[in-house]
């Protein structure tokens, strides 16, 4: 069962559990009411109370897990700025003849990272431009390399700009793993019963 159907029954067998609850208590209340009209409103304020207080402590775990969340990703995304950009600027230590090439490779990954995540909504598309720039970073791996093992390339060349490219692809990892990671189906559905 997909994880949409599961959470559209579980919130349909909510739904009418409150509804026949809530009529239930109407009718409970009414015949107490009747029959002794001072006692059937005492001791209903502890029990308000602490529903109250677990409902607003369930509300404030939802709200502090969606916003360590958030600044997680928020983070994800400067990491892999300051990445791109480490990597973009030991370009230099490259032969100046290798450098125009990676330039618009790196151009052209930029873009295309920022593309899959403009189409997110659209899951297929979002995945297929994810691919894309994986074969960027593939195609910008290999020619560095080729352009770090010239005859006039510095050695500092190897030692700085391989890692900083090996930091660019594997934040690219990190940060679709964060996107994936959602709450387990099975929690949300306990958080929503209330067990």
């Amino acid at each position: 069962m997909s994880y949409t159907a599961f959470a559209s029954l579980i919130s349909l067998v909510l739904f009418f559990g409150m509804v026949a609850l809530l009529e239930i208590g109407r009718r409970i209340g009414v015949r107490r009411r009747s029959i002794d009209p001072d006692g059937a409103q005492a001791g209903t304020g502890a029990v308000d109370g602490a529903v109250f207080a677990l409902l607003g402590l369930l509300i404030a775990f939802t709200f502090s897990g969606a916003a360590t969340r958030f600044d997680e990703r928020r983070n994800l995304v400067v990491q892999e700025a300051n990445d791109i950009g480490t990597a973009y600027l030991r370009l230099d230590l490259l032969p100046p003849g290798a450098q125009p090439a990676l330039r618009d490779l790196f151009r052209r990954y930029v873009g295309s990272r920022l593309e899959a995540y403009r189409k997110l909504p659209d899951i297929a598309a979002a995945k297929a431009e994810l691919a894309h720039s994986i074969k960027l970073q593939g195609e910008i791996w290999n020619q560095a390399l080729a352009a770090s093992q010239m005859n006039d390339a510095p050695p500092a060349a190897t030692m700085l700009l391989l890692p900083a490219l090996n930091q660019m692809i594997d934040i690219t990892t990190t940060r679709t793993t964060a996107t994936a990671m959602h709450p387990n189906p099975l929690n949300l559905a306990f958080r929503h019963t209330g067990l």
